[in-house]
This record gives structure tokens, sequence and C-alpha cells, in this order.
């Protein structure tokens, strides 16, 4: 299919779930339905490809750096969560 011969205009609904397409957080249906969508939305491809790269230098990034001291504490205060067990936020 060609990308001027889309079917789907609903570039807000794909844009939404694209984190989501790129982890596989999506069910099968879903998934081909994004996947028709960004063969066809030129727009929407574009997106793709940067929310795609962006992920892949995040990802690098955080496997090659070590976290600041006091990020874990402000996330957890920001989040009210304990996400490292140790009983405390923050």
């Amino acid at each position: 299919m060609k990308m001027d011969e889309c079917d789907e205009p609903d570039c807000a609904a794909t844009l939404k779930e694209l984190d989501a397409f790129l982890d596989d957080e999506l069910s099968p249906a879903a998934k081909a339905s994004i996947h028709h969508h960004l063969e066809c939305c030129p727009d929407c491809h574009g997106a793709f490809d940067f929310h795609a790269e962006l992920k892949q230098v995040i990802g690098e990034k955080c496997r090659n750096e070590e976290m600041p001291p006091d990020l874990l504490a402000r996330i957890e205060r920001c989040f009210s969560t304990d996400f490292d067990g140790d009983g405390v936020i923050g």
C-alpha cells in the first residue's frame, strides 16, 4: 500500500499509542491497525521513526550512565512509591 492511500485518518490515536506499540504492549488487532496506519501516513511514520530512535538513545544512555544519587528519591516522592524496596519514599 502506498503512503498516500491511507484509509485511517486517525493520526491522534496512532500517535497516542506509539510508545505502547514500540514496547509491544498492544493487542494483535491494535498493533495491526497502527502498523497499517504507519505504512500509509507519512506524518505518523516520521513521528514513529523519531520515537523509535529516541527510545533507543535513552535506553543506551540508561545502560551506560550511572543514575544521579538523588534521582530515585525525587522520582519516589513524585509518585509516592517506594521503587527500590527500602521501605522509604524519597
